[in-house]
């Protein structure tokens, strides 16, 4: 038997001036940034905490503490490839993920595929197993305002060991 978990993740983060804008492992062009201890990528965030919650090994705040300088503007990338060691590890491999980021600004739709891609090679997933969508909340809440970025993932993982 299979068996199969779903998870889901969220992350939120304030945009500031004199940070880069990461998104999906992307840099995008924008005049503020995502505040944070990482690199703040809040869609990186959200999709480690969707396969951490579905193998049942807590969040991302627990792996990798802001009160550790160690991890300090260090990239998501980075990160999710160690998110990626102990699902491994448990025995567990990534199905699909499907995202969502939620911005006023930027558009997001010119960077989706790289985002796609750098996600899907960390997962080792091909392309179709990764999607990611991009709304607004047509100028509500923070998001609208322009204050920050949210992201939500949710994911399916298998045990193959």
């Amino acid at each position: 038997m299979t068996a199969l978990r779903i998870g889901h993740g969220y992350d939120v983060h304030r945009l500031a001036e004199g940070r880069k804008l990461i998104l999906g492992g992307v840099e995008l062009p924008f005049e503020k940034g995502l505040l944070g201890h990482s690199d703040a990528d809040v869609l990186l965030h959200a999709v480690m905490d969707a396969l951490l919650g579905a193998a049942g090994l807590g969040d991302i705040g627990g792996h990798f503490p802001d009160t550790d300088e160690a991890y300090r503007g260090i990239s998501s990338m980075l990160l999710l490839r160690h998110t990626m060691e102990k699902l491994r590890e448990e025995g567990y491999a990534v199905v699909n993920v499907d995202a969502t980021v939620i911005a006023q600004a930027p558009k997001i739709a010119p960077y989706l595929e790289q985002m796609r891609r750098n996600i899907a090679g960390v997962l080792d997933v091909p392309l179709r197993q990764v999607n990611i969508k991009g709304t607004t909340e047509e100028k509500l809440g923070f998001t609208g305002s322009g204050a920050g970025i949210a992201a939500h993932a949710v994911c399916l993982i298998e045990k193959v060991s």
